[in-house]
């Protein structure tokens, strides 16, 4: 409520933001009442989300904690934590999910680990979920502490493309306005965007290596934001198909 009798600060969502969460909570409203009516373009989101999946792939686990900060913090404990977030709100609205892991749990004994067979099972589950879409949950490393920034990955199957300059220009625009960073095609040696048959991107949410931004990525809100971005930007993604 606003007092018109003192002089007060108030803080406004950027309209970016207040775009984003509005396809979310149109979306789940249409979930939730299916007589409400509402602009076309939510509703072609809504029909469109219920012909997909969203394959969420929380990066590493288990024996493989991937990359690890100055402070401890595991890159695959980060990722998991944004994953369920984003596998939560993603059923809020009524899109479908399927997680490659929802715990940090082995799948196997330490003699047997297989990097490559771990990523060879996750790339099957992409493949084998009709209508999926994949978002896979990493976060970067350099050898210095300078560098910081997300940077979205896309694949070379159709859609991965747009999917990924969407979800990356949203990640700037609304959680990092001065990352110069750009969305660009995944390198050939990263073995799930490499061999999966649909839409897929990989989301390096930030640097493992970077104080500031671990210390960011360790706090509920701003795995809550990332989270929040990055299934909006899949609903954005599956409104845009639907108007071509």
């Amino acid at each position: 409520m606003f007092d018109l009798k003192q002089l007060k600060q108030y803080n406004i969502l950027r309209s970016e933001w207040a775009r984003l969460i509005l396809v979310v909570l149109i979306a789940a409203a249409m979930v939730a009442v299916s007589a409400i009516h509402v602009i076309r373009e939510s509703v072609q989101t809504v029909a469109a989300a219920g012909r997909h999946v969203l394959v969420i792939d929380p990066g590493h686990g288990g024996f493989d904690g991937g990359a690890i900060s100055d402070d401890g913090s595991k890159e695959s404990d980060i990722n998991l934590a944004i994953g369920l977030r984003m596998c939560a709100l993603a059923e809020f609205v009524g899109l479908r999910t399927v997680m490659t892991r929802s715990d940090d749990r082995a799948k196997t004994d330490y003699v047997s680990y297989s990097e490559h067979e771990d990523l060879v099972l996750r790339t099957a589950i992409a493949n084998n979920t009709p209508g999926a879409i994949l978002v896979s949950v990493h976060q970067n490393d350099f050898p210095t502490g300078q560098v910081s920034g997300a940077q979205v990955l896309y694949a070379a199957t159709p859609g991965s493309e747009s999917l990924g300059k969407i979800m990356h220009g949203n990640l700037i625009r609304l959680l990092d306005p001065s990352n110069r960073r750009v969305a660009a095609p995944a390198p050939k040696s990263l073995y799930i965007t490499s061999h999966v048959t649909c839409p897929a991107v990989l989301a390096e949410c930030g640097f493992m290596s970077n104080n500031f931004e671990v210390e960011k990525l360790n706090t509920d809100s701003y795995r809550g934001q990332l989270a929040l971005v990055m299934v909006g930007s899949v609903l954005q993604y599956l409104s845009d198909i639907q108007t071509i």
